[in-house]
């Protein structure tokens, strides 16, 4: 089997619902009440293309408040895809991401897939930014737009496995030097003492993150999928 390995980014200020969407789609729960992230929390999540094809994604999950705003270059170094998520009920949570686009594209060189995710579509009484709006914006940045609830569960798994498939093809661009393309093969044969070079595995051994693989199986820090 084929396994294609990539960093994901997940941006956004605080109160959006990015942790929330993780782990509705990781754990397949919605949490009642969760805390604002410190720095960065990590997720490992593997998905099934086809029987002869995994898209396993390491998911960093940033702080959305301004006093860590300086650490953010960190997580985007060698980032292959970024999850831009506001609330669509909060116009100031909108123009804040618009703030990300602009880091992203002052640290990262590579081509990335770029995803704009409406978040709080379970709330359109009190809606903000309007769909044609947050489509136009993500269309004058290259990137796709998507509205899901976390709450309700609406629209979440689609985001995951369309960017899984953004992937496969970004994988396939002579240009990309940061996706890792691997085989089962060469993952069993690999150990916890990975080298240096590989920047985006570093950067989770040196820090300690929450792991996770979709729906529940642990997966400890630093490891080979499997």
């Amino acid at each position: 089997m084929k396994i294609i390995r990539g960093k994901v980014v997940v941006l956004g200020c605080q109160g959006v619902g990015k942790t929330s969407t993780i782990i509705r789609y990781i754990e397949n729960t919605f949490p009642q009440q969760t805390t604002p992230t410190i720095g960065a929390s990590f997720f490992n999540c593997s998905i099934d293309i086809d029987e002869n094809l995994k898209v396993a994604l390491q998911i960093w999950d940033t702080a959305g408040q301004e006093r860590f705003k300086a650490m953010a270059p960190m997580f985007y170094r060698n980032a292959n895809a970024a999850l831009l998520v506001f609330d669509i009920t909060s116009s100031k949570s909108f123009e804040s991401m618009k703030g990300w686009v602009l880091e992203l594209k002052r640290n990262v060189e590579e081509r990335m897939v770029l995803f704009v995710v409406g978040n709080k579509i379970d709330l359109p009484e009190i809606r903000e930014i309007s769909r044609t709006e947050a489509m136009q914006y993500s269309n004058s940045i290259g990137a796709s737009y998507y509205e899901c609830s976390a709450m309700t569960d609406q629209g979440v798994g689609v985001i995951f496995e369309k960017l899984a498939l953004e992937l496969m093809k970004l994988s396939g661009e002579e240009m990309n030097h940061t996706l890792k393309v691997t085989s089962d093969a060469e993952l069993m044969a690999c150990s916890t003492e990975l080298p240096p070079t590989d920047t985006a595995i570093e950067e989770i051994v040196n820090l300690s993150f929450n792991d996770s693989i979709a729906y529940g199986n642990p997966v400890p820090a630093g490891c080979c999928f499997n």
